[in-house]
């Protein structure tokens, strides 16, 4: 069954937007009101209790930047549950991740609510309540705005903290250093209270879901994800403990247990030579941008997940609409509901617990989700990360939170179980009857002998089309080395793949006999994709460094003579005028699949068939396929700035780093670029490179994108 039609999310949050977002997600309650929760378990050892969850939200942080590099989707955890363990657990996965937002959210609302009130005579709940429709509000308007928003109250956050942090320090070390007695004993409930509180303040680190749900708006994520998430981990870690450091040394151990301010309480009691009112405003106005900026990454993320299922048909499909700025409204408007339910019947300590408590076990199955689609040996499974030391990192990741969640308590416990009965429930009369679809983990069950889903081998090729090719890939390099082959009139396609592997042979450690039936076995295989009017036949050969590419133009049509009923049905759609055959090595099938995944991107552009028609010579063929922002042509004509490079030998020309001269088409003939071919007036050259290298010589010699050949 075919999923949903829905619009793709906007591609506009860079690496700063991903910092700023899993930061600010972060930093809110964990620093502001949680301290003195956490205080009450573990003592002044409250500072291991950061310090551990730091550490051991980092196999969590390395799975999910690995998923969230394969699989750039709207959901986070949803999606990547979804498709790796199956729709079952990823029900799960979906609910038990916006229920764990939607917690911590309240759980921001709700400490923003105590520090107004330092200020104004507001109650919590109320405060909090009117707060969750001005941030529903903002979010409907769209992701940038929202981020916008972030970026502002995340940077003034930072700076008020850092002031904090190094006044503390300043008083507390200029004075002697910290006192002995507010440490001793360091665990006064022993290691069961340590554990408990690990488990508590895990919930600080629960920005992290926040950014691998909004993977679908990120760009580039294959970098910006990844370390977008580390350097956020790295700063709130530091802020966490030298901030409870400070706290610890300035109010004591019973202070911060009786506090739900004690942020705002140490300031005050640091800023001896600011009035008090003026060291509590200073504090509330940091608090109150911690808290709105987790609220609003929150629920911004948060009301991903309902569109991620809908768009799966695991909810009703009215959630996946999303509005005129590009926001998914109605699963705004849902979570909003749900949030101000919590807001009203629980309190904070409860809302800390359960929101720790549902996402450990979802940091859990994240961990196995990574170990399933390593093991899946699904080739187009191509991360832009991946996680180190596998699968060691993966069983830590599993284990150690199973074990968190059983020191909480016996109603989080209950609490993450009836989560999970209400969603296997759902699936089992619900969603079930509305999808077709396993997950990945069935291609591990293969290997022993049972089915396999080829629908997500499917989808994660559309996803590599999506994410397009990596920086190292030699797309550009392979097409302007092709050999092309221009047919006027209506050829057989056994005829051209003979042709094809002719031309071949020349570059490829095997002869034409085998290439023809590498090509013809993979056609009777299933694994050509055709379609809108082009063919894509690959293979891959073992001892193959680089990839080669044919590329057949036949304006007449091919005529299908193999015996492929999918190849056939396609061809009495739509003609077949282009064909393409890639070989690459065995040794990186990513790299191969990626280029095939960019052909395919290309061939879907609607653009892309007439200018394959119309092309006058094998140099505009090539161009039909490079990348417009990777490659420019230079025509060098008299009066031109191109002028200039008439009459120097190639080695002579000064390209910038990256940049190469790839073809030269001279009275209508193609040459090979050498270092000792001298350029003459008349030559039309196409230059790849980056696409800053570019710019720089567009602006010294001129140039374009689409040049009139002479």
């Amino acid at each position: 069954m075919a999923l949903l039609d829905f619009t793709r999310l906007k591609k506009e949050l860079g690496l700063f937007d991903v910092y700023v977002i899993g930061t600010g997600a972060m930093i809110s309650a964990g620093f502001f009101l949680l301290p003195g929760i956490a205080a009450g378990y573990a003592g002044p050892g409250v500072l291991l209790a950061y310090l551990l969850s730091g550490i051991l939200v980092i196999p969590a942080l390395l799975s999910m930047a690995e998923l969230a590099t394969a699989m750039p989707r709207a959901g986070g955890n949803y999606y990547f549950l979804d498709r790796t363990l199956g729709p079952l657990v990823g029900t799960i996965g979906g609910f038990g991740t916006w229920i764990a937002l939607v917690l911590k959210s309240a759980f921001a609302l709700i400490g923003m609510g105590y520090y107004l009130g330092l200020v104004t005579d507001l109650p919590v709940v109320a405060t909090a309540l009117a707060l969750t429709v001005v941030f529903i509000a903002v979010n409907v308007r769209g992701a940038r705005q929202s981020s916008g928003l972030l970026r502002i109250l995340v940077i003034g956050l930072l700076v008020v903290l850092f002031l904090f942090i190094l006044v503390g320090m300043t008083e507390i070390f200029s004075t002697g250093g910290p006192s002995r007695a507010r440490f001793t004993p360091l665990l006064p409930h022993g290691f069961d209270g340590l554990l408990t509180a690990v488990g508590l303040v895990f919930i600080s680190y629960v920005g992290l879901t926040k950014v691998a749900s909004l993977a679908e708006e990120v760009e580039h994520p294959d970098r910006n994800l990844p370390l977008g998430m580390i350097l956020a981990l790295l700063t709130v870690t530091t802020i966490y403990i030298a901030g409870v450091f400070v706290m610890v040394s300035v109010l004591g151990i019973d202070g911060l247990q009786l506090s739900r301010t004690p942020a705002a309480e140490a300031a005050e009691g640091l800023a001896r030579w600011l009035p008090r009112r003026v060291a509590i405003w200073m504090m509330v106005l940091a608090a109150v941008a911690a808290f709105a900026s987790a609220a609003n990454a929150g629920i911004m993320a948060a009301s991903r997940y309902p569109l991620a299922m809908a768009r799966d048909r695991v909810v009703p499909g009215w959630l996946a609409t999303t509005g005129a700025g590009g926001s998914p409204v109605r699963a705004l408007l849902l979570t909003g509901i749900v949030l101000a339910l919590v807001l009203v019947v629980l309190d904070v300590e409860q809302v800390a617990k359960l929101a720790s408590a549902v996402q450990l076990l979802l940091f859990a199955l994240i961990s196995v989700a990574v170990i399933v689609m390593r093991e899946s040996g699904i080739e187009s499974y191509d991360p832009g990360f991946r996680s180190p030391f596998y699968p060691w990192m993966q069983l830590v990741g599993l284990f150690v939170p199973v074990m968190l969640v059983a020191e909480l308590g016996w109603v989080p416990v209950l609490f993450t179980i009836g989560v999970t009965v209400v969603c296997v429930g759902w699936y089992t009369y619900y969603a079930k009857a509305h999808i077709a679809r396993d997950g990945a983990i069935y291609h591990v069950f293969a290997r022993l002998g049972r089915r396999r889903y080829a629908g997500l081998d499917r989808e994660l090729r559309d996803l590599m089309k999506e994410k397009g090719l990596r920086a190292e890939d030699p797309f550009d390099e392979v097409v302007a080395r092709a050999s092309v082959i221009d047919c006027e009139s209506p050829t057989s396609l056994k005829a051209i793949i003979r042709q094809a592997s002719e031309l071949l042979e020349r570059r490829l450690p095997i002869g034409t006999e085998e290439i023809f039936g590498g090509f013809g076995r993979g056609v009777q295989m299933g694994g050509t994709p055709v379609a809108h009017g082009a063919a894509l036949l690959h293979m891959r050969l073992p001892d193959l460094e680089t990839s080669e590419m044919v590329l057949v133009r036949c304006i007449g049509g091919v005529r299908v003579d193999v015996e492929d009923v999918d190849v056939a049905r396609q061809a009495a759609l739509v003609p077949i005028q282009a064909v393409f055959f890639l070989v690459s090595g065995e040794a990186d099938p990513g790299r191969h699949l990626r280029i095939l995944a960019q052909l395919a991107g290309r061939v879907e552009e609607e653009s892309f068939m007439p200018a394959w028609l119309s092309g006058r010579h094998e140099q505009e063929l090539k161009e039909t396929l490079i990348r417009d922002e990777r490659f420019l042509s230079l025509k060098l004509v008299t009066g031109s700035k191109a002028e200039a490079l008439v009459g120097h030998p190639l080695h002579e020309v000064e390209l910038p780093p990256g940049c190469l001269i790839a073809l030269i088409r001279r009275y209508g003939d193609m040459l090979v670029p050498r270092g000792r071919t001298i350029l003459r007036e008349g030559d039309r050259l196409t230059i790849i490179g980056s696409p800053a290298g570019l710019r720089v010589l567009a602006e010294r010699y001129g140039g374009g994108r689409s040049i009139p050949a002479g």
